[in-house]
């Protein structure tokens, strides 16, 4: 089983973690498995525009703590 320090960070999120210190903390809050499920969904996208799209809509989600499927 991989980590969650081995999945690729998407270059959005990392810009999106960068710019908004509480979306950092809200997602190092999360646990392993709810990361690992927004970081295999962000880059899972081919497109920069549709990886930028899926960062923006669970940025709320990672807010309030919840997981992408919850």
């Amino acid at each position: 089983l991989k980590k969650t320090e081995d999945f690729e960070v998407a270059e959005e999120f990392k810009t999106k973690l960068a710019a908004l210190p509480a979306l950092k903390t809200a997602f190092e809050a999360l646990t392993p498995g709810r990361q690992r499920a927004y970081l295999f969904y962000f880059s899972d996208a081919k497109q920069a525009k549709t990886r930028a799209a899926r960062v923006d809509k669970c940025i709320p989600q990672i807010l309030n703590g919840k997981g992408l499927n919850d």
